[in-house]
């Protein structure tokens, strides 16, 4: 008891209303640009992306951080990619940022997507003393069609703005690491039709499927990535991963690559809070994390 009532005082320090659930401080959403999104068609909360911190247990955390992109076609935004993945990284003691990003669905195109995940990379850098997070630690997590937008940010991010008025702006969007969870990478052969459908459009160019096919996108400056898929997939097929990781090696990049038998699409976790039989892809995570410096 005394534990949750420190936890819940810091979690109200650090930014104002907060919930405790399952070991984590859940705040309030923000804004990632509370004047208007770049290319906003709107006011309405589709039109406002933004992220919301769920925070590890001050006696748990690492410092680490970690974005999470939701899945969902670039339709939606499936929950148990969102907040679940959010509560078990902060059981391992990583604070996490589950991104509301721009659909599709709500009449958002490429680039609307790209700069939502980029500023909210940025944004957990600038905000990084408020939420008690390593500025130089902070990765990006996706799922299927969210995980073609992490995919996207470690082949296409860049090094900030210096100049600019904004002072986020000015931060690196460049992720410290990626994780793909069964991940739409390709907008070509072995693509998910309705992901590239509402990132791309009916008619995309060729140069813009290229620029979007993130295995033909890796360099060597493309951060560390771990991969995983399951040979059951019918809605993203395992070549995605397969095709991602053959690049990571051509680039010099180091990751993990996991390729299981059995799964369904969108299996997430295979289990509720608290996770106490999570899919074995969990456990392997939290083995490379540690590798990575982000888990004790």
């Amino acid at each position: 008891m005394k534990r949750m009532l420190h936890s819940l005082m810091i979690g109200a320090t650090l930014l104002g209303s907060a919930t405790l659930a399952a070991d984590s401080l859940v705040l309030d959403a923000v804004l990632l640009w509370p004047a208007g999104a770049p290319g906003a068609l709107g006011d309405r909360d589709q039109d406002q992306p933004s992220l919301t911190p769920y925070l590890a247990d001050p006696t748990l955390a690492t410092g680490a951080a970690i974005v999470v992109c939701p899945g969902g076609g670039y339709g939606g935004l499936a929950a148990h990619e969102g907040p679940d993945y959010a509560r078990w990284l902060n059981q391992q003691g990583v604070s996490a940022f589950v991104l509301k990003y721009r659909l599709g669905s709500a009449g958002y195109r490429h680039p609307a997507m790209l700069q939502d995940a980029a500023r909210a990379v940025r944004l957990v850098r600038h905000r990084a003393a408020d939420w008690k997070v390593d500025p130089q630690r902070v990765g990006i997590m996706g799922s299927s069609a969210g995980g073609h937008l992490a995919s996207t940010l470690v082949t296409h991010f860049d090094g900030g703005r210096p100049q600019a008025n904004d002072p986020v702006e000015r931060l690196s969007s460049r992720p410290d690491l990626g994780i793909l969870c069964y991940a739409v990478i390709t907008m070509g052969e072995f693509t998910h039709q309705g992901s590239r459908r509402n990132l791309l459009g009916d008619a995309p160019t060729e140069e813009l499927i290229t620029l979007l096919s993130n295995e033909r996108q890796v360099s060597p400056e493309t951060p560390p990535c771990f991969v995983w898929h399951t040979w059951e997939d019918q809605a993203v097929p395992v070549e995605n991963s397969l095709q991602f990781a053959a690049a990571l090696r051509r680039a010099g990049v180091p990751f993990d690559l996991h390729i299981y038998q059995q799964g369904r699409h969108g299996i997430g976790l295979a289990d509720k809070p608290p996770f106490a039989q999570p899919h074995p892809w969990a456990a392997d995570l939290a083995f490379w994390l540690k590798a990575q410096s982000f888990v004790r």
